[in-house]
């Protein structure tokens, strides 16, 4: 006699949604990555120029960084219905400002711009003393 296997019935997964959020981007020179959250931390959706087909130095150009922002932006907004974000800028490249305004033209509010680049303090070790 052949047993009948029964598969469990699985609920439909519903939709998240995230009304705000965090805005993190890291600028350096040769890149720029942005990176939304919600308000613990978990990523929705990130991008960086690289993701977007700029290879080289043109990776580093404040059009690369808007483009990474808007692809990013649009992604986390049709999702999660993105609409507020708190800016969370790390780095000295050219994309800071870039990225913020891309983020507003794609309709994301940006509440405020916090700057969290790292403050060097105490320096390198100094070479070891010279025996002559």
């Amino acid at each position: 006699m052949a047993e009948t296997t029964t598969t469990p019935v699985k609920k439909k997964k519903t939709k998240r949604s995230v009304s705000a959020g965090h805005l993190h981007i890291q600028a350096t020179f040769n890149n720029t990555i942005v990176t939304l959250t919600d308000v613990n931390g978990g990523a929705l959706a990130a991008s960086s120029a690289g993701a977007c087909g700029f290879r080289g130095s043109k990776k580093g150009t404040a059009y690369a960084a808007q483009v990474a922002a808007e692809k990013a932006g649009n992604l986390a907004k049709q999702t999660y219905g993105l609409s507020k974000v708190n800016a969370f800028v790390k780095g000295v490249g050219l994309g800071r400002d870039a990225s913020i305004r891309a983020m507003q033209t794609v309709g994301i509010q940006v509440e405020s711009i916090t700057d969290v680049t790292g403050v060097p303090h105490g320096g390198v070790r100094p070479k070891k003393a010279r025996r002559v």
